[in-house]
């Protein structure tokens, strides 16, 4: 039964990770959450940042939601009050906004007709009409698969523009107290690919 796995796996951590990290836990329930990265992601169950980064527990503040979304500056909610939040009361010194190869959200911008009884799923995804205008524009030559990839990919950049126009960001933006940058989570190979401005393309992340 799932739920007994998941159970299972509650024990499994507190004997395990818990009791060989148990100083780090304890420092944390004192001292309280300093993350140093904001990582916003989609909330497909493949993707999971701690993972990816091989990050400890503290150093990510996640918000997770479907497509990866930040919603315009005019869009109050849950994700735009967790933004603001760890952009002005946790001072967080990077943004990571990631999306996803085979990412459903982005498969249904793209198929319309996918979402006709998800009525909270489209309302939500109508923060990402833009994508689909900008793939019926360059992108009809490619194959389906293709045009998900590209509408992954175009969907990081344009939820990075909605970042970048929320005024507190924008303010440590200016500052140079805080950086952004949109990623890209390959689930098949693991590779994750960094969109680098000066070239407009995603680059693989290399080890240092």
């Amino acid at each position: 039964m799932p739920m007994e796995k998941l159970v299972k796996g509650i024990h499994t951590f507190q004997q395990g990770f818990f009791s060989k990290h148990r100083e780090l836990f304890e420092a944390l329930a004192e001292t309280g959450q300093k993350p140093e990265t904001l990582f916003i992601t989609c909330s497909d169950s493949r993707v999971d940042p701690n993972l990816i980064t091989g990050s400890p527990p503290g150093d990510l503040f996640i918000v997770r939601n479907v497509g990866n979304v930040v919603p315009t500056a005019d869009l109050p909610g849950g994700t735009a009050a967790a933004i603001e939040y760890a952009v002005e009361v946790l001072q967080v010194e990077n943004i990571i906004i990631c999306g996803h190869t085979q990412c459903g959200a982005m498969n249904a911008i793209l198929n319309p007709e996918t979402m006709e009884n998800l009525p909270f799923v489209r309302k939500w995804l109508t923060q990402t009409t833009r994508v689909r205008e900008i793939l019926a524009r360059g992108y009809g030559h490619l194959s389906a698969e293709a045009r998900v990839t590209a509408a992954v990919e175009e969907n990081v950049l344009a939820q990075l523009e909605n970042l970048r126009d929320y005024p507190f960001v924008a303010r440590r933006l200016e500052a140079g107290t805080l950086h952004v940058n949109g990623w890209v989570f390959d689930i098949s190979s693991g590779a994750v690919f960094d969109y680098e401005p000066e070239e407009g393309e995603f680059k693989a992340i290399r080890a240092q």
